[in-house]
């Protein structure tokens, strides 16, 4: 793969490790993000910063974007410093934000009318699957541009499949979030069950956890839940943001999702009250203390 000028936007637990392995692996990486004091170990590792979006994009081959909201990826990509109107032609711009699948379809429009490709490449598996390169990553898009970037999405994650064109990526993120949903509820419930009927949580995960109801939530979130831990691994903001864009998609296509509602109700009530810088499974605290 010969050298590419890459450039990374929005460099936060999952951005700033996923740009630590593009520069590791020898490409010239530019950076930016809104707090330079928090990236000095990529620039130690040769990264190089660019004081705005637009004056990285003059440069760059490639441009990956991990931001929080939707909001900020239409300010990244269309706001007059954004890289829509200053990406140099040819180049690829690849969001990995969990963002809209309308607002990605946008983005690729947009992108190609002035001669630029344009990726929607959102992930899964957390800030750990970011700093061990084990990403799930799924992308929507024009094939030859997910084949001229997927060695550089291979060096940040263990799956990378192409679901479609535009918005698929986005749209099967929403899937997994959908499914993350009710893998969390059904834990949570689980550990609450099992407590009200006398049990000892801990020795009732010997006897599920590796049987039907085996999850990754209930392997990995229910153990910090029963120490008290959470620390955020994905914040609850974050995750009421994807549920949210999952119910505005299933509101279009005319279908009902009322495991998302459930979930989204009760997310927005941990943030209500302060707790949106948790962790996911911090919402054992609502049933815990008889609030659901």
């Amino acid at each position: 793969m010969p050298q590419k000028t890459i450039g990374f936007i929005g460099l936060g637990v999952m951005g700033g490790a996923m740009a630590g392995h593009i520069r590791a692996s020898g490409e010239r990486l530019l950076i930016y993000t809104r707090t330079k004091s928090k990236v000095q170990m990529l620039l130690d590792a040769g990264a190089e910063w660019r004081d705005s979006p637009k004056e990285l994009a003059h440069e760059c081959d490639v441009i990956f974007t991990m931001v929080g909201y939707p909001s900020d990826v239409e300010e990244v990509y269309f706001g007059p410093e954004g890289l829509i109107e200053n990406a140099r032609p040819g180049a690829i711009l690849v969001d990995a934000t969990t963002s809209r699948p309308d607002l990605a379809v946008r983005i690729y429009e947009a992108a190609k009318a002035r001669g630029l490709g344009a990726l929607d490449a959102p992930v899964s598996g957390g800030d750990i699957g970011a700093k061990n390169a084990t990403l799930t990553i799924m992308v929507g898009g024009d094939e030859e541009a997910f084949q001229s970037v997927k060695p550089l999405l291979e060096v940040m994650g263990k799956t990378v499949i192409r679901q479609g064109g535009p918005g698929a990526g986005q749209h099967t993120k929403m899937a997994n979030q959908i499914a993350v949903a009710g893998n969390l509820l059904g834990a949570v419930e689980a550990v609450t069950y099992a407590r009200s009927a006398g049990l000892d949580p801990r020795r009732m995960l010997l006897s599920i956890a590796n049987g039907a109801a085996q999850s990754w939530q209930l392997s990995n979130n229910v153990p910090k839940m029963l120490d008290g831990n959470f620390d955020p691994g994905f914040y609850i903001k974050h995750f009421l943001k994807d549920l949210r864009i999952a119910l505005d998609a299933a509101h279009v296509m005319k279908i009902e999702l009322p495991m998302v509602a459930l979930a989204e109700r009760l997310f927005a009530k941990l943030v209500a009250e302060g707790m949106g810088d948790l962790s996911t499974h911090a919402i054992y605290l609502l049933y815990e203390r008889g609030q659901v």
